[in-house]
């Protein structure tokens, strides 16, 4: 197994996603791959929030194209702001006034106009193609901490089938209930979470999973009522099979990791507080 680096919600976080990814080694001063034959998964939601949610998505294509000329590998999972924002671009058209509400439900959860008009078509089907879940060797990648990915299938290349047809389909009813799904959170730190982690597990054939979507600090604080460490590393919990990666890189200015992950679990963090 190649080393597997993992990046948690950037959203927009620019300048911080090219300080973490330089100081892991795995791109240059100028953003071209270095990383060998390592392999660099994106956990999802690239954009809204943050500054510069379009020249994320460029980086991240263009490692996913580089990548592969050294032996390396970029996977970019599918985010919910993803969906978000690809609704709110599909349905304007359909209804300019916005009544079915999917532009107005993207502004309210930070999407930003300037990433809708520096995105091209290109980017637009791209980002539709996004897969919702990858097995990395041991380690099951996805971007919610939800149970939601068993509701869709028992396996992922079922799942992931399932959401490319969702997406490229103009029902909005169908987006609209993949939309609420996709905003559920904590399945996996509540009462019951780590029997929901090995249930996932199982389900997907998997050892551990790594997740996005919700901050580490806000797991940290306010359900697993530990002492607040900040924002410097994943959070690794529900019997040690589960680690979260959203560090809130685009909420506080001190935030913000990119971490390796080993058969066993965490093997490296690299994390701004750290570099600073």
């Amino acid at each position: 197994m190649s080393e597997l680096w993992v990046v948690g919600d950037v959203h927009g976080a620019l300048d911080k996603l090219r300080t973490l990814l330089h100081a892991a080694g795995l791109i240059d001063a100028q953003g071209a791959w270095t990383g060998g034959r390592a392999h660099l998964a994106f956990l999802g939601d690239y954009l809204d929030r943050g500054p510069e949610g379009a020249g994320v998505i460029r980086l991240v294509r263009s490692l996913q194209a580089r990548a592969p000329e050294h032996g390396g590998q970029v996977t970019a999972l599918l985010g919910n702001h993803e969906v978000m924002f690809l609704a709110a671009q599909r349905f304007q058209a359909q209804d300019p006034r916005d009544r079915l509400g999917f532009r107005d439900y993207w502004r309210q959860n930070g999407g930003l106009e300037r990433d809708a008009a520096a995105l091209t078509e290109d980017d637009l089907m791209w980002l539709a193609a996004r897969p919702l879940l990858v097995r990395a060797g041991p380690w099951l990648l996805m971007h919610a901490d939800s149970r939601m990915y068993m509701r869709l299938g028992g396996a992922a290349q079922t799942v992931n089938a399932r959401i490319a047809t969702l997406l490229s389909a103009p029902d909005p009813d169908a987006w609209g209930e993949f939309l609420n799904a996709f905003a559920e959170r904590h399945a996996f730190v509540l009462r019951g979470g780590t029997e929901a982690a090995e249930q996932t597990l199982r389900t997907f054939g998997a050892l551990r999973m790594v997740h996005g979507h919700t901050p580490v600090y806000v797991l940290r604080d306010e359900h697993l009522h530990g002492p607040s460490r900040g924002a410097g590393e994943p959070l690794t919990y529900a019997g040690g099979r589960v680690v979260a990666m959203d560090s809130g890189m685009a909420y506080r200015e001190d935030a913000g990791f990119v971490a390796r992950l080993g058969p066993h679990g965490l093997a490296e963090v690299v994390s701004l507080s750290a570099l600073a």
